[in-house]
């Protein structure tokens, strides 16, 4: 009931103008509470950094200070005890040159030392360096000779190997993965390999066909890699967006144990999700909480992500804050609990008994939270309760707790997509996937991407079967 009706209610004759008057004053006092929500909203807006939202850390401000490490009362630097590092000698048959120095002279006397035998073994001081580089030109001449019976000509026929190509597989590797991985632009590539390799300068043109051919190539690689991650009993799957020709398209990570595969699709819902696991994927998924993810079956969820949105919600301030930093002192101790059982200092059973008690804390909180005044964190903690049992999957299987991995094999193809603001051809997406595939899985083998390549890109060439990336178990 607005003022001027309660006036008229209790009686009050009220002359026009006051009447305009007070309408006026209640439809003002009625906005300050709406005004006062959007202002404590915008101001919690400006507060959000990587610290305490999603947002990415390239997105901070130069006044945002990250959280420090707690102090441990050790001083910063090698601890007493601590093993030295030292540049350790590159073995003999590894050494293509010695230069031995012998002294001509008596530093204390100054007598002739000139065809005096070695008294001591020699000091060594090893330099490493590349030798002046020049690409090698091999000219292959196809002879044409005539037959003395029928007397036609015949050609000799270019080797399978060549591939009909003008320029060599480890060539075609090293660009490919110039561009690929090392995150040169295609100009800067061409200016490498004229200036410091001495390569017969290819146009920018010939840096398309050699993508395109490590694309083909690498076909057979990404494969076996997807059926891998699909069969995996865990995984990580995050997402991130990417740009076809200035439009939206987003870019799947799904890491596992033994590899990892990328995917670039047009969708960012369940069915692109399903082109990426496949539709019957069984393992355990650790993700976030969006949507897409919920058709699988056994999940963990995110716990930084979590963490994150407590310390975004203490933004708002009043007793939302007070709600927010309690949660968050339970995240932390979960954690603690999680890293002892990973040092070895607890065991399975010791933490599932750990986190009893914080799960109960948790789910009061959130309870709690779900009946606030705050539609804010009433929205958030509905949300949490319904994916409830998602958040305890790590307690009683080996997998993580947070996506961790995920966000950590996006980050390089994020920092490509601030390069080249993305793809410009389908033939392009299929490329970046499959060399952001091959690198990621490469380093987890503990194999050399390069060589790799290059042994695919000789078989493509030549028709025999493409290397495997990933030998049996």
């Amino acid at each position: 009931m607005s003022i001027v009706e309660q006036l008229e209610a209790a009686g009050a004759v009220l002359p026009p103008p006051a009447r305009a008057v007070l309408e006026e004053f209640g439809a003002v006092a009625a906005l300050v509470p709406v005004l006062q929500e959007r202002i404590r909203e915008l101001e919690a807006r400006l507060a959000k950094n990587s610290t305490n939202s999603s947002q990415p850390p390239s997105s901070d401000g130069p006044g945002v200070v990250r959280p420090a490490k707690k102090p441990r009362g050790k001083k910063r630097g090698g601890q007493p005890g601590h093993p030295g590092h030292y540049r350790r000698r590159i073995p003999a048959e590894r050494v293509d040159e010695e230069v031995p120095h012998w002294p001509q002279e008596c530093r204390h006397c100054g007598h002739a030392l000139e065809g005096q035998v070695e008294a001591k073994a020699a000091w060594v001081h090893q330099v490493v360096e590349f030798a002046p580089v020049k690409a090698q030109v091999v000219e292959h001449q196809m002879k044409c000779v005539r037959c003395p019976q029928c007397r036609k000509l015949t050609r000799a026929q270019l080797p399978a190997e060549v591939g009909g190509k003008h320029f060599g597989p480890r060539l075609a590797t090293l660009v490919g993965l110039l561009i690929g991985y090392y995150g040169l632009s295609r100009r800067a590539a061409v200016d490498l390999l004229g200036l410091v390799l001495d390569v017969p300068v290819p146009s920018l043109g010939s840096t398309e066909a050699f993508t395109q051919e490590t694309s083909a190539a690498l076909l057979p690689a990404y494969e076996q890699v997807r059926e891998e991650v699909r069969r995996s009993e865990s995984v990580g799957v995050d997402e991130t967006s990417w740009k076809l020709c200035g439009k939206k398209h987003w870019l799947w990570a799904a890491v596992a144990r033994r590899a990892t595969l990328f995917h670039l699709g047009p969708g960012r819902g369940s069915a692109e999700l399903r082109r990426v696991m496949g539709s019957e994927y069984n393992g355990v998924m650790t993700s976030d909480r969006w949507c897409a993810y919920q058709i699988y079956p056994r999940r963990q969820l995110c716990w930084a992500h979590l963490k994150r949105d407590f310390k975004e919600l203490a933004l708002r301030g009043g007793e939302t804050a007070r709600w927010a930093e309690c949660a968050g002192v339970e995240c932390t101790r979960l954690f603690e609990l999680w890293w002892e059982m990973q040092g070895g200092s607890l065991s399975r059973d010791q933490l599932r008994t750990g986190m009893r008690p914080i799960r109960a804390r948790l789910r009061r909180l959130i309870r709690d939270g779900a009946e606030s005044a705050d539609g804010k964190v009433a929205g958030f903690c509905r949300n949490v309760r319904k994916l409830w049992r998602f958040l305890w999957t790590f307690v009683e299987e080996p997998v993580e707790p947070t996506n961790n991995a995920a966000e950590r094999a996006l980050r390089p193809a994020v920092l490509w997509r601030k390069r080249s603001f993305g793809s410009q051809s389908e033939t392009g997406l299929r490329y970046t996937e499959r060399v952001l595939t091959l690198t990621a899985t490469c380093r987890q083998q503990k194999i050399p991407a390069f060589e790799f390549l290059c042994s695919a890109v000789s078989a493509l060439r030549s028709g025999t079967p493409a290397p495997k990336l990933l030998v049996a178990n």
